[in-house]
């Protein structure tokens, strides 16, 4: 089985720590004084790249679910960590209709948690 590696530099792990455990609902399996890991079956991961961005590079990182029930626990978990979450709500964006909402980590990496409901003909809702 393959999985998605995803490494981030950070500047201040135990915050970072928090952050992500809160964002994935696990604890890390392995900390060290300058690392954390997490080996996580669920979410599985959802890669795309566009030419929209400002800059080459990591734009941001994402956790896409698939029923209403499953955003409203992300939602949850995100606001019972008393994280600054952004509700952006119904949206057209890469070319799909979705529900969103953003967080962003203690280094600036911004996170969305959303849920695709349909194919759209747009990238971000204009013609």
């Amino acid at each position: 089985m393959k999985r998605m590696h995803i490494h981030i530099g950070v500047d201040k792990l135990d915050q970072s720590i928090r952050f992500y455990s809160a964002l994935f609902g696990a604890l890390p399996v392995k900390t060290e004084t300058d690392y954390a890991k997490w080996m996580l079956e669920d979410p599985r991961i959802n890669f795309a790249i566009s030419t929209r961005t400002d800059k080459p590079g990591v734009n941001h990182l994402g956790l896409q679910v698939e029923q209403e029930t499953e955003m409203q626990e992300l939602r949850d978990r995100l606001q019972q960590a008393d994280m600054a979450l952004f509700e952006e709500g119904e949206t057209v964006c890469c070319y799909a209709r979705s529900d969103k909402s953003w967080v962003v980590d203690p280094s600036g990496v911004p996170w969305e948690a959303y849920r695709t409901m349909a194919e759209a003909k747009s990238f971000n809702g204009d013609s």
